[in-house]
C-alpha cells in the first residue's frame, strides 16, 4: 500500500499549517482535523492511507481516539503515527498499546517523519 493521503488530527493550527507544508511539498495529500469530533467526520469522508495523531488535544484525546480507531474494522488497517510533544518512555508504551503504530516527538525532524511513514509504503 503506497502512502499518499494522510489525516493530520493537531488542537494547533500553527502545528497542522507546518506538518501540512511539509508533506504537501514531499507529494503528499493532507486533510486535517483539529479535534477527535471532525477527525472521525474525516475518516466516514475519504479513508485516509496513514494518520498523524496528536495526543492533547480538547475532548477525546489522541490515545482515547487512535484507541477508537484501531478498534474500528472500517479504520483498523490505517497506520497512526503518534506525533506529540508527549515524550517520556511511558507515553510512548502507552500510545503503541492503543494500536499506534509508530511515534514522534515535536519538534519534529522532517526527514525523521518522512522516513517513518515511508515505511508503511
Amino acid at each position: 500500500m503506497s502512502i499518499q493521503k494522510i489525516l493530520l488530527v493537531d488542537d494547533s493550527k500553527t502545528e497542522l499549517y507546518h506538518l501540512s507544508e511539509l508533506l504537501g511539498k514531499r507529494g503528499y495529500q493532507v486533510r486535517t482535523a483539529e479535534n477527535g469530533d471532525e477527525a472521525l467526520r474525516r475518516l466516514n469522508e475519504d479513508k485516509p492511507d496513514l494518520i498523524l495523531m496528536d495526543v492533547v488535544m480538547p475532548g477525546q484525546n489522541g490515545f482515547q481516539l487512535t484507541r477508537t480507531i484501531t478498534r474500528d474494522p472500517r479504520w483498523s488497517s490505517v497506520p497512526v503515527i503518534m506525533c506529540t510533544s508527549k515524550n517520556q518512555e511511558t507515553d510512548k508504551v502507552w500510545g503503541m498499546r492503543q494500536g499506534a503504530r509508530d511515534y514522534i516527538v515535536k519538534p519534529v525532524n522532517a526527514e525523521e517523519l518522512v522516513t517513518k511513514i515511508k515505511a508503511f509504503d
